[in-house]
């Protein structure tokens, strides 16, 4: 199975809708994605996604409805270990700072508060 990093532009916004949703047809896939292709390449790009063991789809009369094979916490966690080694070094210190770095102006106190708490229990569990 393919990470998801190297899933095509249109790979993987179909699977951010399947994950987003839970569950979709093809059908509803094409409703929720930005310039649409047409429904024949929603169809063609879901048996690609099965074939490659992303996703599988289960028959409700005559429609087919895809899942995600993977449950979406693990893909998250891949994503994220991916997206560390790809541009931290895998340094989840470094990630972090670039998150907090970006988005200062946009951080309540309440979420401040929050980070500052995972850090301190991050601490105290010895990690």
């Amino acid at each position: 199975m393919r990470a998801p990093s190297s899933f095509s532009r249109r790979e993987r916004q179909i699977m951010e809708v399947i994950y987003r949703e839970g569950r979709a047809t093809a059908t509803d896939v094409l409703a929720k994605l930005p310039d649409p292709p047409s429904y024949s390449a929603v169809r063609a790009l879901l048996r690609i996604l099965e074939q490659k063991g992303h996703v599988r789809h289960v028959e409700e009369g005559n429609r087919y409805v895809y899942l995600p094979t993977i449950p979406a916490d693990r893909a998250r966690r891949s994503a994220l270990r991916n997206l560390l080694q790809t541009f931290f070094q895998g340094s989840p210190e470094k990630a972090v700072a670039a998150l907090i770095d970006m988005s200062r102006s946009e951080l309540s106190e309440q979420e401040l508060d929050r980070l500052s708490r995972l850090i301190d229990q991050a601490r105290e569990e010895g990690r």
